[in-house]
């Protein structure tokens, strides 16, 4: 059940009341709009998302596999980040398997019961097994612009 939550129309409400608390800069904390032009038509497409922080390093990572906006920012190179009035600008590099593991195993530790059952790897799991996941959880790393 939890594999199509996202996509079933309580999975798209949740998104949009998200979404709707996010522009006027309240909400769940953590949580940020990410808007990255569509990898087709350049339309600006907008997403809730959750950034992993660590060190003063910022990695999106899309635990529900490679959605729209993960392959999105892979062919834009850059995307934007939004809560409220707060406007951050970012290229957007994505980790190799070996770059993205412990990036990975991080987040699923930080968020076992949302994300836990998209992975095919527990959070205790070795590094190795975080890199054969890296396929399916693309990791990308934000620069500032």
């Amino acid at each position: 059940m939890a594999r199509i939550y996202r996509s079933t129309a309580l999975g798209r409400l949740r998104d949009r009341i998200i979404t709707s608390l996010l522009r006027k800069g309240v909400g769940p904390p953590g949580l940020y709009l990410l808007t990255v032009p569509g990898r087709k038509t350049g339309i600006p497409r907008t997403t809730p998302v959750a950034p992993h922080e660590d060190g003063g390093t910022r990695w999106l990572v899309a635990p529900y596999g490679p959605d729209g906006w993960a392959r999105n920012a892979r062919a834009a190179g850059r995307v934007t980040l939004t809560r409220g009035r707060t406007v951050e600008s970012f290229t957007v590099v994505e980790l190799g398997p070996e770059e993205a593991a412990p990036v990975l195993k991080r987040y699923l530790a930080e968020h076992p019961r949302t994300v836990g059952p998209y992975f095919d790897v527990s959070a205790d799991a070795d590094l190795k097994d975080f890199a054969a996941e890296a396929a399916r959880h693309p990791v990308f790393l934000l620069r500032t612009v």
